[in-house]
């Protein structure tokens, strides 16, 4: 585990990317949200999305094998941003359509339900591939 802070307001945590390390990771970001007096309910929503991101990074991204995933949070102009990096497999969660919430568990196609909450929950989500690196940032407001 290695913790980064750079003179931007930022600050980084690269972790391998398992299951294991979620807390790991979820304690990081409270902690920085925390030192920017993040609204309770905004913490919530953020939670819900970065254990969304990460749990796909660590099941999706290397496939049998293990990577890293840094995730960085900054606070921008009274928004909180965070930034998730992998080296795994090129995968753009954003082109996946959106689920059909209005069909019942049953009947709805398996997958892209996270994604949706993401979408939902955040004030902006962006993806893009550079660098060999898999790279999706969302942010909210606070």
């Amino acid at each position: 585990m290695c913790l980064e802070i750079k003179q931007n307001n930022s600050k980084t945590l690269s972790v391998d990317a398992l299951n294991s390390n979620l807390q790991t990771v979820t304690d990081f970001v409270d902690g920085v949200l925390e030192e920017n007096g993040c609204p309770v309910k905004a913490q919530l929503q953020i939670d819900l999305c970065v254990e969304e991101i990460f749990v796909n990074i660590a099941n999706y991204a290397y496939g049998d094998g293990c990577g890293k995933a840094e995730i960085t949070v900054e606070n921008s102009g009274g928004s909180i941003v965070l930034t998730f990096k992998d080296s795994g497999v090129p995968y753009n969660p954003l082109e996946k359509a959106d689920p059909d919430i209005t069909l019942s568990a049953d009947e709805r196609q398996i997958g892209g339900l996270g994604i949706f909450l993401v979408k939902k929950n955040m004030d902006s989500v962006s993806y893009r591939y550079e660098d060999g690196k898999n790279i999706f940032s969302m942010t909210k407001k606070i």
